[in-house]
């Protein structure tokens, strides 16, 4: 309903500067206007919004907040487009005024959500009609971001799906997103794995796929022990580093391979998981590090500090009280990964052939960083590489923890594979699929049973992270996030199959909507008259303004929230109002809830990465 919130809060400003113009003159001349304060009700019987711009005024007005409210009221009445969209408003306690919006407009709200494929989401393009013409800015997130030859592991989990969701809804609302997978392909590491390939597979610098990633991990942990106890190998490690640096063939080869078998595994996982990424790793802001390091010399922020070239970080300081260092160049001559960040930053903002020209740079990563992103913010700020009207944003996660509350590892303690954590989701799905068919007597095929496995096992793992709060640790549980009821994929996934069962036994859905040639006119056709049916109006347009919100603070559990809210209330409408058995326009009006209900939550759940079934 923000079309509706934004047309009331219009009205509400006009009817607040028509009853106290002295007011409304004092806060222009102050450069702001009066604010009514208008917010959705907080509970059903306040109605649908409630304004609570009088109390403010008590004071500068000298008046009780009720009088203010009462003279609001009168200038709001007075409206004849107010008194088209709302039932008499109502004062209430010291002076909130709860608004009640036609049923006649809220039947036509949902008419016009049913004709309307964005289900009354408006796109950013529309909310720039009238300007300039101008090309939409794109917005970059950051995500997901595996290591060369190390396999995806729980820990990645997080950061893929999260971002993926973000992406999903800030391209849903029509920005241009740039998905950047930011791998680490560069730095010190590959000098110790490409001298330990050339030392005990040199065969895989000749010879295609001689190494698959399965060898990759033990290979680089076999290079990393040979690194902490041989230092001849150290020193061949680092002479291995220069070579790649300055672009020798060989040790650029083996690098390329390294780089490749792991990228082919990393698009198995992220093909299963319907992710869409655009690498860009370490490697592609190798050439810009110098230029960073130049552009914050130039600027004077550079300090040289026991040989090494850092800028002092304002308002961060260490346990003697002095300002924390920032180094970007190592006393080496090295650079480090506050350097590629700030290159990577530099380049996201900077407009051009040698830029992205981004207006808003989101990092999806886990908390542990903060405290290096802020640093990095900082500088990059200080730098003036940011625009005025450019938004740079951490996206935090907590960790994945196990049922006792402890990091997430396997019994032997090592860090579960992503693959593992995925495949175990699927098999535990299919085991509880078939045990219930077998309860219920019913037969289906090898392939609907593989297909809601695979689909069902999924959605329950994006979905058991995306609905926790982001910030907070979430404990990892299959028993929980596969069950059928409570805050789970499963019980929303349950609820659109039990729309499609409604079009099975009879239920015209495609007939159950306003214009497009489907029979119904969206003027008078919807009635409503059970407090059900109300309840689950009222839910669905709230989709809109949900949008709004995950668009704004990056929380995707609040579009989860929603939609098992949305499912609730759907399913306390089927269970106690008739849909089937229900005749003529009631019979037709009931249709269609269940119609957008269905495709808020298969919108919903695909702007969260989550297919959807018919049958389950």
């Amino acid at each position: 309903m923000l079309r509706i919130a934004q047309t009331l809060e219009t009205q509400l400003r006009a009817a607040m500067a028509r009853a106290f113009p002295e007011a409304a003159e004092q806060a222009s001349a102050a450069g702001s206007a009066l604010d009514p304060q208008l917010a959705p009700a907080s509970k059903p019987e306040f109605g649908d919004f409630q304004a609570n711009g009088a109390l403010p005024l008590a004071k500068p007005l000298g008046q009780p907040p009720r009088a203010i409210a009462t003279a609001i009221v009168a200038q709001l009445q007075a409206d004849p487009a107010f008194a088209a969209l709302c039932l008499e408003p109502q004062i209430a306690g010291p002076g909130f005024i709860n608004l009640t919006l036609k049923p006649e407009r809220l039947a036509a709200e949902v008419a016009a959500r049913l004709a309307d494929a964005r289900l009354g989401v408006p796109s950013v393009a529309e909310a720039r009609e009238g300007t300039s013409g101008q090309a939409l800015a794109p917005v970059v997130v950051d995500f997901s971001s595996p290591n060369i030859a190390k396999e995806m592991h729980v820990g990645h989990l997080r950061s893929t799906i999260i971002g993926d969701s973000l992406a999903r809804v800030l391209e849903f609302r029509g920005h241009p997103v740039l998905r950047l997978n930011h791998v680490g392909d560069w730095g010190t590491q590959f000098g110790m794995l490409i001298t330990h390939l050339k030392q005990v597979a040199p065969e895989a610098l000749t010879t295609a796929d001689a190494v698959d990633l399965g060898d990759l991990v033990a290979f680089y942990r076999q290079a990393k022990a040979r690194f902490d106890d041989d230092e001849a190998f150290q020193t061949t490690s680092r002479e291995e580093v220069v070579k790649l640096q300055s672009g020798d063939p060989v040790s650029l080869k083996a690098w390329g391979l390294l780089c490749d078998q792991s990228r082919r595994e990393f698009q198995l996982i992220y093909d299963r998981l319907d992710i869409r990424l655009s690498e860009r790793g370490e490697s592609f802001y190798n050439p810009y590090l110098a230029g960073v390091v130049a552009d914050l010399d130039a600027s004077g922020l550079l300090v040289t500090d026991d040989g090494a070239q850092c800028v002092f970080l304002e308002g961060v300081s260490g346990k003697d009280g002095k300002p924390l260092p920032l180094i970007v160049q190592k006393s080496d001559g090295g650079f480090n990964y506050a350097t590629t960040d700030l290159a990577a930053i530099r380049y996201r903002f900077a407009a051009g052939p040698e830029g992205d020209g981004a207006r808003r740079v989101i990092y999806v990563t886990d908390a542990g960083q903060a405290s290096h992103f802020a640093g990095v913010f900082q500088v990059a700020r200080r730098a003036g590489w940011i625009p005025a009207d450019g938004r740079l944003e951490h996206v935090p996660f907590g960790l994945v923890q196990g049922e006792d509350g402890k990091k997430l590892k396997t019994r032997a303690g090592d860090t579960v594979r992503l693959r593992d954590l995925l495949d175990e989701a699927v098999e535990r799905c299919e085991a509880d699929l078939r045990r219930r068919l077998q309860e219920e007597g019913r037969s289906e095929d090898e392939a609907f049973i593989a297909h809601v496995a695979a689909t069902v096992g999924l959605a329950a793992v994006k979905y058991a992270d995306l609905s926790q709060n982001r910030i907070t640790n979430y404990q990892f549980s299959f028993d929980r996030m596969l069950a059928l009821t409570g805050n789970t994929a499963p019980y929303l996934l349950y609820a659109v199959v039990r729309i499609a069962g409604i079009a099975r036994k009879g239920g015209d859905l495609g007939a159950a909507g306003a214009g497009g040639g489907t029979g119904v006119d969206p003027a008078d056709s919807l009635h409503f008259s059970e407090p059900q049916e109300w309840a689950l109006v009222r839910e669905l347009l709230k989709f809109d303004a949900v949008i709004a919100e995950v668009e704004e603070e990056l929380l995707p559990n609040r579009l989860c929230t929603y939609l098992f809210e949305l499912s609730q209330v759907f399913n306390r409408f089927y269970d106690q109002v008739p849909v089937l058995k229900a005749e003529g326009p009631t019979r037709s009006s009931r249709l269609a809830l269940c119609r957008l209900t269905a495709d808020t939550l298969k919108l919903g759940l695909g702007l969260l990465g989550i297919p959807t079934l018919e049958r389950m």
